[in-house]
């Protein structure tokens, strides 16, 4: 035989220099949950490892993840239903507690890029990305809109180096776009969860902020996980209405999305490794079933693989431990 593949294989410096793809702690984004309080850290029962935490412990979490040589935190707020009403009012709220903790990291963390979620459902009594039509039930998506700007505009204001609109709303990219250039924030980036699915892997990051829906479901906002080509077309419309990142949610059963959207755009593509998969990860490895760190790094090199730039995931800390 002339032709033998394995030749490329045989060492581990050979296995090192025709390698595709490596993955860095510059792929990795950090999601974060803020609450109210102080030296408050609360496990999530169904994220092992992950935590709700006050802010003091938050800034303190950003740096150690700064030092580990991650660049990027995503941070999610858990506040008091109390607060909550159907408009998501405390989203607009400039002293708010998710306003002051981007404040806060970037006081302590200038270097650090923060990136915030817009969407109602954290701050929704009804649980719902949206305005609900009380009547109707129906997710109401131009009324929406506006609460969306605002609430960008606000976490810009706080100091967000990228926005992620989580909301599934038709328009809202091109409206927040608007709205940030007109008030001086030409420089604040979009990363759009342009092809967000209406998904079962999102049960534990639910957990962790308390914001399922009260009633129904999100499939009249959120894409059907049976469709590819309705992907092309978010990634299309994010595009021309002026966002900088597209992101795919979740990311390990939707790898031929990643894919395909990698081949139909020049922007950068963020995948995000969801609270599910992350849940199942961590339980078979308590089992002793699977090599959990083994599988982490086979799980996150398979988003690049696919076409990812960059990977909000739970595992950043852990992957970063590794990687440095």
């Amino acid at each position: 035989m002339q032709i033998r593949p394995r030749r490329n294989r045989l060492t581990p410096a050979l296995r090192d220099l025709v390698r595709e793809n490596i993955l860095t702690t510059n792929d990795l984004v950090a999601p974060l949950f803020v609450i109210e309080g102080k030296d408050e850290l609360v496990p999530v029962a169904s994220m092992p490892g992950q935590y709700r935490m006050s802010i003091d412990l938050l800034v303190e979490k950003t740096k150690s993840l700064q030092k580990l040589g991650v660049r990027c935190v995503s941070l999610f707020p858990a506040i008091e239903d109390s607060l909550k009403d159907p408009k998501g009012s405390e989203g607009l709220n400039p002293d708010g507690l998710f306003q002051r903790a981007i404040k806060e990291v970037k006081n302590a963390c200038p270097d650090m890029l923060v990136m915030t979620d817009v969407a109602l459902d954290p701050y929704s009594s009804d649980g719902h990305d949206g305005i609900v039509n009380p009547q109707t039930g129906e997710i109401l998506n131009d009324e929406t809109l506006e609460i969306l700007a605002k609430m960008a505009l606000n976490q810009a204001k706080a100091g967000s180096d990228i926005i992620g609109p989580s909301d599934m709303m038709d328009g809202r990219v091109g409206y927040i776009r608007k709205a940030l250039d007109e008030n001086g924030f030409k420089n604040t980036a979009i990363m759009s969860y342009t092809a967000k699915y209406c998904s079962a892997f999102y049960g534990p990051f639910r957990d962790a902020l308390d914001s399922a829906p009260k009633s129904g479901d999100k499939k009249t906002y959120q894409m059907d996980f049976s469709n590819i080509r309705e992907a092309i077309r978010e990634t299309q419309l994010d595009e021309a209405e002026g966002a900088d990142i597209l992101m795919v949610k979740p990311g390990l059963p939707y790898l031929d999305v990643i894919r395909a959207m990698r081949e139909n755009t020049t922007l950068p593509i963020a995948v995000y490794n969801v609270s599910g998969e992350y849940a199942m990860v961590k339980a078979a490895d308590e089992k002793g079933w699977i090599n959990g760190e083994a599988v982490m790094m086979e799980m996150l090199t398979s988003f690049k693989r696919a076409g990812a730039d960059m990977i909000l995931t739970y595992f950043a800390e852990d992957a970063a431990r590794l990687l440095s």
